[in-house]
């Protein structure tokens, strides 16, 4: 049977150490959701060559990734891998559909996908759709008004928090698109968050509008961790 890997902890900030070389396994923490999700987080701290070592990468994906220029995003791609030998315990195929979304070819198992310069995570369940999403803070986020925000939620941008802010919009908004996987969705028009004042972590609700006019609420929730704010979705 297919299954993800059990930990003993999986409280935040773990550290586990592999064939000798410290990995960067930032969190691996079982959601307290009705639909029993699991969050794993990876912080980039290895050179490609170490990346390469610690993930069981099948030879055409790695071919895949030998063809990106970008040295960055080459190692964020191998840290997804290494993600996902941490979280299951067999091998397991990573593919993508034409819009972008990805899948495990040997396994049911829903999954969601996000990747900065520093941070890679994961969101997986067995049951239901899901969508995750992580930005560093130190982009400049003041694009995201104009381009994704509804006027009620441009009214109530906390002027001393504003960047902050528009990335936890940004980051909801991206997790809710990833988890209905759709194309052309109005970020401003089809999806609305309700009004929130920034924290370390917190809760968000927020609605999906359909073409059709059909609404559907959803839970959200978010941290703030060394100048990043990662956003998942399940419920």
């Amino acid at each position: 049977m297919f299954s993800i890997k059990r930990y003993k902890y999986t409280e935040l900030f773990i550290i586990f150490v592999r064939y000798k070389i410290f990995m960067a396994l930032y969190l691996i923490k079982d959601l307290d959701d009705d639909y029993h999700s699991k969050l794993g987080v990876w912080q980039i701290t290895e050179t490609e060559a170490e990346l390469r070592q610690l993930s069981s990468i099948p030879s055409d994906e790695l071919e895949e990734i030998s063809y990106i220029k970008s040295e960055s995003l080459r190692k964020q791609k191998l840290a997804v891998r290494a993600l996902l030998d941490a979280l299951f315990e067999e091998k397991v195929y990573l593919s993508h559909h034409d819009n972008g979304k990805p899948y495990i070819e040997n396994s049911a198992m829903n999954i969601s996908i996000t990747h900065t310069n520093k941070y890679v995570a994961v969101l997986l369940n067995d049951t239901i759709e899901v969508g995750v999403d992580c930005e560093s803070l130190d982009r400049d986020f003041s694009a995201v008004e104009k381009k994704a925000l509804s006027e009620d939620e441009i009214e109530d941008l906390d002027e001393d928090k504003r960047n902050e802010q528009l990335a936890i919009y940004w980051c909801a908004k991206e997790a809710i698109y990833k988890k209905m996987s759709q194309f052309n969705v109005d970020f401003a028009e089809q999806i609305e968050v309700e009004e929130f004042r920034v924290k370390g972590e917190g809760e968000l609700d927020a609605t999906f509008t359909q073409k059709d006019g059909y609404e559907e609420e959803l839970e959200l929730h978010y941290i703030t961790f060394d100048r990043h704010v990662l956003v998942w979705v399940a419920a």
